[in-house]
């Protein structure tokens, strides 16, 4: 970790109250707890714009599973990036509805092609893709 900087930064004072409001909701300690997150969450932002780098993230899927051969349709997209696919979760909903949660690890091109290509198969009802880093970058 490299050495700790400080900096002052300039605010309007309706825009730093309301940023001590989010502060004291999510409960940070101290406001640069807070913009350390803010910077974090930017750098990772920048991470997923890069197509070619690697990131980790989840996908949510509700289908049901009644819809004719729609779980082996999924189960054939998953196997062709089995090395994306780190872990799943199955989890029955009700009788007809499924969640399956997929993690994922890889190329942030490849992620973002197979989260379409199973969020776009007919019968998926709704689809959520959530990336994030893989830690290798942030302090």
């Amino acid at each position: 970790m490299g050495q700790t900087i400080r900096f002052g930064v300039s605010l309007d004072s309706d825009l730093l109250e309301k940023f001590d409001k989010v502060c004291e909701e999510k409960s940070y300690q101290t406001r640069s707890e807070a913009i350390r997150d803010l910077i974090r969450n930017m750098l990772v932002q920048r991470e997923w714009e890069d197509a070619d780098g690697e990131l980790a993230g989840t996908l949510s899927l509700v289908y049901d599973h009644h819809q004719s051969d729609l779980a082996q349709k999924l189960t054939e997209i998953q196997h062709d990036a089995h090395d994306l696919i780190q872990c799943s979760m199955h989890v029955h909903l009700d009788h007809h509805n499924c969640l399956e949660v997929l993690v994922l690890r890889g190329n942030g091109k490849r992620i973002r092609d197979l989260a379409q290509r199973l969020i776009s198969t007919k019968g998926v009802k709704h689809g959520k893709l959530g990336l994030t880093t893989t830690g290798h970058d942030l302090k």
